[in-house]
Formats: C-alpha cells, structure tokens, sequence
C-alpha cells in the first residue's frame, strides 16, 4: 500500500492541547518519527488509525484536505 501524507496532523494534535511528545507516547511511536510526519513524511497506512485513536478522531480527519479555522 502507499504511503501517506498526514495534511492535519499538527493541527488536530495542537487543538488537543498534546505536545508531540505526550501524542507519540500515546500512539506508540518516537517523538522523532512523529515530528517528521508533521511536516510532511509519508507514513504507513497502519499508523494513520493509530494516530486517529491517540487523537480521538476518525482517519480521515488526519489524511483529508485541510479544514480552515472558524472565524
């Protein structure tokens, strides 16, 4: 399967009030190999629902366009 780009990542993980290091502890992964995710490395498709059940989220909401804030 190929790779994908996490587009929301940073973004959900900030609006949860989780620093990288709190998320990839949850999710099961190193700070490090998070922090590449999050300025576009290409992860697994395994991780993505990983990510989205330490985040609380659906999988698409990490792999999806980008939602504009609300102003």
């Amino acid at each position: 399967m190929p790779p994908v780009i996490l587009r929301n990542l940073k973004r959900v993980r900030e609006s949860k009030f989780l620093s990288q290091e709190a998320l990839a502890a949850k999710a099961g992964m190193s700070r490090s190999a998070l922090a590449r995710l999050e300025i576009g490395g290409a992860a697994r498709l395994s991780t993505v629902p990983k990510l989205a059940e330490a985040l609380g989220v659906a999988p698409s909401e990490l792999v999806g366009e980008p939602v504009a804030a609300p102003r």
